[in-house]
C-alpha cells in the first residue's frame, strides 16, 4: 500500500519547465514525436482523472501543460482522491467517465478491463513500451494479452533509510549488502546504544511492504507473483521462511518503544523518530516517499550528507530485486485526443518534466537521470530501472481491498497481530489464510 507520496517544491519557472520536457531521454536524446504526444497540433480537449492532490495534482499539471503546449489539447483534470475507485465505477456504470483515467492499482485495471470499459492500446504506445520499460511494466499494464496501461508514475519500495550522524557514530561507514551484513550491523547499533529501528507499525500498510521485501528476497518473483494472486496459500512454507526471517528483526530490543511503541506508531510519525532534531532510532524503512518526508520534520538534514538509504540487503544469495508500485494511465474513451495523451504519458519527457519537481520515480528507463532534484532521487530511479524483471508490484496493493487495504483487519491487522507475539507464526499462517480465503473467494 503507497502512502501519499509528498513531494519537494523547488520553484521551478516555466522556462526550466519547458527546457526539462525539451530534454528528452536517457543519454541525452530527444524523444520523436511519435513517441511525445504526436508533437501536431491536434486541438480539442481530453478529460483526465486521477487520485492526485495538492502538491501532487500541481505538479501533476505540469505534465499536462507540457502536453498542451505539444498538441494544442487543452487537458482538463480533475483529482478524485482516495474516492477514484468508486467514482470511476459510477462513471462507468452510467456512461460518463473521463477519456484518460491514471489508476492506483493494477487489481483496478483488471476490473475495468472485465467490464468492457477500456481501450486496448497497443497499437499506439505498443512500440514504445517494448522500448523505454522494463517488461514486468508491460505485463502489469496488459489483460488477456492486450495491453492497456501505461505506467506513468513509479516508486521504490525497498528503501532503508538511515541517519547518517548516527551510523557514522556506531561506526558503521558501508552500506549492508547481504542480510548478515545487516543483522551484523543491527547488533553494533544496539552495543552503541542506539535503537535500531523506528517502527511504522501502527499503519498496517508498513508491515505489509516489511514483508513483501523480505518475501521477494526468500522466495522469489514467482512465488512473489503466485501469493499476490492467492494460487498459493499463506501456510505454504515459503511465508514460513519470510515469517521466521522478520523474526530476527521485529524483537523489542529492536524497535523504539519496544513492541508497544512499534504497533502504535503510525507513518509518518515513526520518521520523526529516526531524523527527528532528537531522534531515538537509527533507521526507517520504508518506501522513496520517505525522501521527502525527512525534511519536514528536520529541516537542517541535507540529503546524503544528513540522511541516505540503502537498497534492501539480499537475503541468501538473492539477487537485487525491487517491491514497487505505481500509478497507471489507461485510456476509457478512444480519440485523437486520448491517444495523443497515452503516447506523451508513456514518453520520457513527461516522465522528466515531473522527476525534476521530486517526489516522482518514472519506470520508463529513457528519462535521464541527470534530471532528478538530487543524489538520493537518482539513486532510488536507478535502483527501480536497474532491477530490471526482478521487480514485483506492492502485493498489498493487488489484492482485494477486504485483505490488502483495509485499517485493522486483513493481512493489515494479521501483520500488527505479528509484530505483537512474533512467535506463533503457524496461527498468523492460518489467520492469513482464512482471511485471504475470503476476500479472494477462493
Amino acid at each position: 500500500m503507497s502512502f501519499g507520496r509528498r513531494t519537494r517544491r523547488f520553484g521551478l519557472g516555466v522556462a526550466l519547465i519547458a527546457s526539462v520536457a525539451a530534454c528528452g531521454g536517457g543519454g541525452g536524446g530527444t524523444s520523436s514525436a511519435s513517441s511525445s504526444g504526436g508533437g501536431q497540433n491536434i486541438g480539442g480537449s481530453v478529460t483526465v482523472w486521477a487520485k492526485w492532490a495538492s502538491t501532487e495534482q500541481a505538479d501533476f499539471q505540469k505534465v499536462l501543460d507540457g502536453f498542451s503546449s505539444k498538441t494544442g489539447v487543452n487537458a482538463q483534470y480533475q483529482s478524485k482522491g482516495d474516492n477514484l475507485p468508486t467514482v470511476l465505477s459510477t462513471a462507468v456504470a452510467g456512461g460518463a467517465p473521463p477519456d484518460v483515467a491514471i489508476l492506483p492499482q493494477p487489481g483496478l485495471l483488471h476490473d475495468l478491463v472485465t467490464k468492457g470499459a477500456l481501450k486496448p492500446i497497443d497499437s499506439v504506445v505498443g512500440d514504445v513500451i517494448n522500448s523505454d520499460f522494463n517488461s514486468v511494466w508491460k505485463d502489469l499494464g496488459s489483460d488477456g494479452g492486450k495491453l492497456y496501461g501505461v505506467y506513468f508514475k513509479g516508486a521504490n519500495k525497498s528503501t532503508i533509510w538511515y541517519n547518517v550522524k548516527t551510523y557514522q557514530s556506531a561506526g558503521i561507514t558501508s552500506s549492508p549488502a547481504t542480510s548478515s551484513d545487516w543483522l551484523k550491523d543491527i547488533g553494533t547499533l544496539k552495543q552503541f546504544g542506539t535503537v535500531p529501528f523506528a517502527m511504522c507499525g501502527g499503519s498496517g500498510w508498513t508491515l505489509t511492504d516489511w514483508f513483501e521485501n523480505v518475501y521477494i528476497r526468500t522466495a522469489g518473483v514467482d512465488n512473489y507473483n503466485k501469493l499476490a494472486k492467492h494460487t498459493i496459500p499463506w501456510t505454504d512454507s515459503t511465508v514460513t521462511t519470510a515469517l521466521q526471517f522478520l523474526q530476527k528483526i521485529f524483537t523489542p530490543d529492536n524497535m523504539v518503544g519496544g513492541v508497544q511503541g512499534a504497533v502504535s506508531t503510525p507513518f509518518p510519525d515513526c520518521v520523526g523518530q529516526a531524523f527527528g532534531p532528537s531522534p531515538k532510532a537509527a533507521t526507517l524503512y520504508e518506501a522513496d516517499f520517505v525522501g521527502s518526508v525527512i525534511p519536514t520534520v528536520n529541516s537542517s538534514l541535507q540529503p546524503t550528507t544528513g540522511f541516505d538509504f540503502y537498497p534492501f540487503p539480499s537475503i541468501n544469495g538473492s539477487p537485487s530485486s525491487v517491491s514497487a508500485g505505481g500509478d497507471v494511465a489507461v485510456m476509457l474513451k478512444d480519440t485523437p485526443q486520448s491517444e495523443a495523451l497515452m503516447k506523451y504519458l508513456a514518453s520520457p519527457d513527461a516522465g522528466a518534466i515531473w522527476a525534476h519537481l521530486g517526489g516522482f520515480t518514472a519506470p520508463n528507463k529513457k528519462v535521464d537521470l541527470a534530471v532528478y532534484p538530487d543524489a538520493i532521487a537518482r539513486k532510488a530511479a536507478k535502483g527501480l530501472i536497474d532491477a530490471g524483471n526482478n521487480v514485483a508490484f506492492d502485493m498489498s496493493d493487488q489484492a482485494p481491498a477486504a485483505f490488502g487495504g483495509t485499517a485493522g483487519s486483513g493481512e493489515w491487522g494479521d501483520l500488527q497481530t505479528f509484530l505483537r507475539n512474533t512467535s506463533d507464526i503457524s496461527g498468523i499462517e492460518a489467520k492469513l489464510e482464512a482471511d485471504a480465503k475470503a476476500a479472494y473467494g477462493h
